[in-house]
């Protein structure tokens, strides 16, 4: 009995073994042969979730395999990610990465995976500024002012948690400035915008597709953006250089990434066909609509720009002393 058992797991072991061996054979040839699932960890109708599905319609259509999301929230990201390092590698699971994945290699040193080692990085879909906002009639109009208001008032600054881009961004900002501000941290983002615009804190470093539709109606306004160039929707809105600070040039992201293991070939094959979507009028349009920037990034750019993330963040978290919730 025990030698009929110990023969099918040998059996079971070469197959396995041979269908690995064929995807590696396949490469960027055979690929894709079935069905594609990418796990968003976050809740529905979020910027993540709506930018996956946009891109998932549009692998659909190219490669004339399902394409299915599946949204596993919870632990700051941490369950849809761990889902992901666990699964085969065989290219038919991504997982819609962001800057908490980044974050929380820092904030959560006993997570169930390790970012760098059991996940690959693929391609970035698109960079999120983010921009410090205050009410329309809030006596600050740039960041100076924000920073010369700290030192003489108690200003609060809101975000979604601990952690959350909102509030790495404003720990940089302090760093890098001086200002006096104290955060706030709320369960999720909706609920700290919506006291901001109801006069209970003074300020969040949002990102664009959070405050976007205030700003187009005039209730916030925009001090500035946290990218390198303009935004093209807020076209009156300097960048953080242009408005005098410096080492502000930091963006949020959302990224794929597939289980560490998964065939190089294949890897560059998924990079490809990103970056040949995004690169279409259509999608490019669509993703700076979602407040995305669109961004080209091989598979070495994208993970240089991942383990620059890492650092970058780490750095902040240890020096504001930065805990997860």
């Amino acid at each position: 009995m025990n030698t009929m058992r110990h023969l099918a797991i040998a059996i079971a072991s070469v197959c396995s073994a041979l269908m690995h061996a064929t995807v590696i054979a396949q490469g960027g040839t055979g690929y894709p042969g079935k069905p594609i699932r990418i796990i968003v960890p976050f809740p529905p109708g979020g910027a993540t979730d709506i930018m996956t599905r946009n891109i998932a319609q549009k692998l659909n259509e190219a490669w004339q395999q399902p394409v299915a999301v599946e949204n596993r929230p919870g632990a700051n990201g941490m369950i849809g990610a761990d889902a992901v390092a666990k699964a085969q590698g065989d290219g038919y699971t991504y997982l819609a990465a962001t800057i908490a994945h980044s974050a929380n290699v820092s904030l959560f040193p006993k997570a169930p995976y390790q970012l760098q080692k059991d996940l690959q990085p693929v391609a970035i879909m698109g960079l999120i500024p983010l921009v410090p906002v205050v009410r329309a009639d809030s006596p600050v109009r740039s960041l100076q002012d924000l920073v010369a208001s700290s030192k003489n008032k108690n200003l609060n600054a809101g975000s979604g948690g601990n952690g959350t881009a909102a509030h790495l961004v404003l720990e940089l900002f302090k760093s890098a400035t001086g200002a006096e501000i104290q955060h706030v941290p709320y369960k999720g983002g909706a609920p700290a915008m919506t006291d901001l615009l109801g006069g209970q804190i003074d300020v969040i470093f949002a990102l664009v597709p959070e405050c976007l539709p205030h700003l187009k109606v005039g209730k916030l306004r925009g001090l500035a953006v946290t990218s390198d160039k303009r935004y093209p929707l807020l076209p009156d809105v300097p960048t953080t250089s242009e408005a005098g600070i410096r080492g502000m040039e930091v963006t949020s992201w959302n990224g794929l990434m597939v289980p560490s293991g998964t065939p190089r070939d294949i890897v560059s094959k998924i990079n490809a066909e990103l970056t040949r979507i995004s690169g279409t009028p259509e999608m490019r349009a669509r993703i700076i609509e979602l407040g995305f920037q669109p961004v080209a990034m091989s598979v070495g750019e994208t993970e240089n720009f991942i383990r620059t993330d890492v650092e970058r963040w780490a750095k902040v978290i240890r020096e504001a002393n930065i805990k997860a919730d």
